[in-house]
């Protein structure tokens, strides 16, 4: 009896995790994605002065807008921090996340890809 249920529950756990449902983030891979979709106008380098985007080192945790870098009003009023839920939303569709920000950018659809990458800039500090 409890060997079938341990069995039984190995089993649960290698479905959930053969789903992707499971998977963790890879800050890794979010390097990966960071270098290849963001690292044009963006640098995650403490002190550095911003370019064509705002210096994204410690971003998570700090309140949106609130950097040297000439953001829009929209984002200087968005009144919130950047948590790894608003990032996710923000990196998905910026102009969605923060109607009236000025990033030229449609967002990424992948989903792991976003999670990696939020998973990346957690660890930016």
């Amino acid at each position: 009896m409890v060997r079938t249920a341990m069995i039984s529950s190995v089993a649960a756990a290698i479905a959930l995790m053969a789903s992707g449902a499971a998977q963790a983030a890879d800050a890794v891979a979010g390097k990966a994605v960071f270098t290849s979709q963001c690292s044009t106008c963006h640098v995650v380098v403490k002190g550095a002065n911003t370019t064509v985007g705002p210096n994204l080192f410690g971003v998570v945790g700090r309140k949106a807008g609130s950097t040297t870098f000439a953001y829009s009003p929209a984002m200087k009023a968005a009144g919130f921090k950047w948590t790894a839920d608003k990032l996710t939303a923000y990196i998905t569709s910026p102009a969605t996340a923060v109607p009236g920000n000025k990033m030229p950018f449609g967002g990424v659809k992948d989903a792991a890809k976003v999670a990696n990458l939020v998973a990346y800039l957690q660890t930016v500090k």
